[in-house]
């Protein structure tokens, strides 16, 4: 079915949609990687955008629902130059279409996806619809008006309390601001019982389980839209050890006294160089997000920055045992450089 991607700023693309045909509204971002695109699909990070993917063949190794990183997709709509419909791999369950139909995602193709990128860095992350057919103006005005992701953070974190790994030998509380099931993993893995709970918790359930860390994940949009979250962390500093990742970073640097600004187009992919100013090492990283920590108070200090553009990729308290950076060390998808992270984590419960 022909279809249109309209941006904000009245540039059109013109493409077929596949996937769930159907009208839809989002924040227009591109990632830059060249595999992953199932974790991209399934990446809470990702609430309320429309992704468009720089690689231009998409699905050519299919769907295995075992790599998945949340239950379902939470991303609006997904733009490709070129999808696969013949996937070609031993794992694969389901080709791209069959996939974004089944989780009621539009995907459109056909489009520049290079021109696209390039749009977006010169002028910026903006809002933007996926129509079909040739609707009015005045449709296209009530849709593009009709987008609001600040309530993505409660619309991706757990319903529910649930503990994994039960017979772990070390107590994380684990806030789900959004999370990848790949950080879930890479705990468990170094045998951590995680007790997962919502955004919204309180410090007092946190501090029911007693646990040896408290840990933010990732997560989708605005840190100044999360419900109460700062407020939580605030009330647990100096109580417990503190790390985070992502969404994590945003809301500890924020309880610390530090601020947070919007990228002009954000940083989404597999391949952002990030440099160690203890070290000087420099490491390929995964990030997903549109937001960085600025501003810190004297007790808080630079620990990474991003190598292409200097913005803060990571910090720490001087004297508290509360770290966090802005990069995704468990690597779903991308590189495995910064996986040791989980190891610097863990030792601060020493």
């Amino acid at each position: 079915m022909k279809a249109h991607l309209i941006l904000e700023n009245g540039m059109r693309f013109s493409g077929t949609m596949f996937g769930d045909e159907k009208n839809v509204v989002g924040e227009v971002v591109f990632t830059t990687g060249m595999t992953g695109y199932q974790e991209t699909l399934t990446d809470p990070s990702f609430a309320g955008q429309i992704v468009t993917m720089t690689f231009p063949l998409i699905g050519n190794y299919g769907i295995n629902l075992e790599d998945m990183e949340a239950k379902h997709t939470n991303l609006k709509a997904f733009v490709v130059r070129e999808k696969c419909d013949f996937p070609s791999n031993f794992r694969n369950e389901m080709n791209l279409n069959d996939f974004l139909r089944q989780q009621g995602v539009v995907g459109l193709e056909g489009v520049d996806t290079r021109a696209i990128t390039r749009l977006i860095r010169n002028h910026g992350t903006m809002k933007g619809v996926i129509v079909k057919g040739d609707p009015s103006e005045n449709d296209i005005k009530i849709l593009m008006n009709s987008l609001d992701n600040s309530h993505v953070i409660m619309d991706t974190t757990t319903d529910e309390i649930y503990t994994v790994n039960e017979t772990g030998n070390t107590n994380v509380a684990f806030i789900d601001m959004g999370a990848k099931q790949g950080i879930i993993r890479d705990l468990v893995k170094r045998n951590c019982k995680v007790t997962v709970f919502p955004a919204n918790v309180t410090a007092d359930k946190i501090e029911e389980i007693n646990p040896q860390l408290v840990f933010l994940s990732n997560g989708p949009g605005d840190p100044l839209d999360a419900p109460g979250t700062v407020d939580t962390v605030k009330q647990l500093i100096g109580k417990y050890p503190i790390c985070g990742i992502c969404m994590g970073h945003q809301i500890i640097g924020l309880a610390l006294g530090c601020k947070t600004k919007k990228l002009k187009f954000g940083h989404h992919g597999g391949n952002h160089p990030v440099k160690d100013l203890k070290t000087g090492n420099v490491f390929i990283t995964s990030q997903n997000h549109n937001y960085i920590v600025s501003d810190y108070p004297d007790d808080v200090e630079e620990t990474f920055i991003n190598v292409n553009d200097g913005t803060c990729e990571g910090i720490r308290h001087k004297s508290l045992s509360i770290q966090s950076v802005q990069f995704h060390p468990e690597a779903s998808p991308g590189p495995l450089d910064t996986g040791w992270l989980f190891d610097r984590f863990l030792k601060e419960v020493k």
